[in-house]
């Protein structure tokens, strides 16, 4: 599988200048961007915020009624989400006074088995939101410094941070598209995914500046291990994603671990769109560096 792809994958960067490769990543992060801003716009955050931001109260209990039951149960509470997993069912809801949320719990515990409450106040969820944002920051920061470190050369560095800076975009948005919230869980996802997407960018920009051969061979050389890598990555995180989704499809006794399931889920997108910079974006820039470079030595 891994040897098709990289086969048609180096084809299509051979046939197409460097003009047109970078058209269509480049394209996908503006309109990334603008997912992005019209969030923010909005809801005064680029991705809409979960309740380990925002403060509320999940429970999980065992029940045989319907979400829709449910949902109209407690329609009086500010619910933001009912959702079915196994033999159980999930409701979240947002920040909401003492009172209001005393009520609400000596209801659930009344009226059934198993119950599971998870508490977050608004003030504690602010902290956690502004520690999450900090360490984003600061591990994208630190990023670039070091790929600056490593290559000492302005052009191959931009396009390394140019690529992880789109990666994280278009998880984002891809996120504000599909109803993903922000939590700790896939916050955790977007730096992993940093790391993901300087891993690949630096294999090829490494193997295009520091090896012997043309930029193409190099690059050809460097898409066979980079895509190889990426896509064993691939296929271990879409088996995470659907053990942890649809695991109570074959067992009630088993229900959805959310968590995995969101940082799964975010990984394979945010991987997805790095096959497409790395392979595209960060490729057409080098090609064009590399050859800009090569065409003012001779002429010097």
């Amino acid at each position: 599988m891994e040897v098709g792809l990289t086969e048609r994958l180096d084809s299509f960067v051979r046939k197409h200048n460097d003009r047109q490769l970078a058209t269509l990543p480049l394209a996908v992060f503006v309109i990334s961007l603008i997912i992005l801003a019209i969030t923010f716009a909005s809801s005064g955050s680029p991705v809409k915020l979960g309740m380990d931001f925002e403060g509320g109260t999940m429970i999980s209990m065992a029940t045989q009624e319907s979400v829709s039951a449910i949902e109209q149960k407690y329609a009086d509470y500010p619910i933001t989400d009912v959702r079915q997993a196994g033999s159980r069912v999930i409701m979240q809801f947002g920040p909401m006074n003492n009172e209001l949320q005393q009520e609400l719990v000596s209801d659930v515990i009344d009226s059934y088995e198993n119950v599971e409450i998870n508490q977050i106040g608004p003030v504690y969820g602010a902290s956690l939101q502004k520690q999450a944002v900090k360490a984003v920051i600061i591990s994208f920061i630190g990023m670039a410094i070091v790929v600056f470190l490593i290559f000492r050369t302005f052009v191959p560095s931009v396009a390394v941070v140019l690529s992880a800076l789109s990666d994280i975009a278009i998880a984002a948005a891809f996120m504000n598209i599909v109803g993903i919230e922000l939590s700790l869980a896939t916050v955790a996802a977007l730096l992993m995914l940093i790391g993901y997407s300087v891993d690949s960018d630096i294999l090829l920009t490494t193997r295009v500046l520091k090896r012997r051969g043309t930029p193409q061979e190099n690059i050809s050389n460097a898409m066979h291990t980079g895509v190889t890598m990426t896509t064993t990555t691939l296929a271990a995180l879409v088996a995470m994603y659907f053990v942890s989704t649809f695991s109570y499809v074959l067992s009630p006794s088993f229900s959805q671990i959310t968590l995995l399931s969101n940082i799964s889920i975010v990984l394979i997108f945010g991987l997805v769109a790095d096959m497409m910079n790395t392979w595209m974006l960060n490729t057409s820039i080098l090609r064009w560096h590399v050859t800009n470079v090569g065409t003012r030595r001779r002429k010097a």
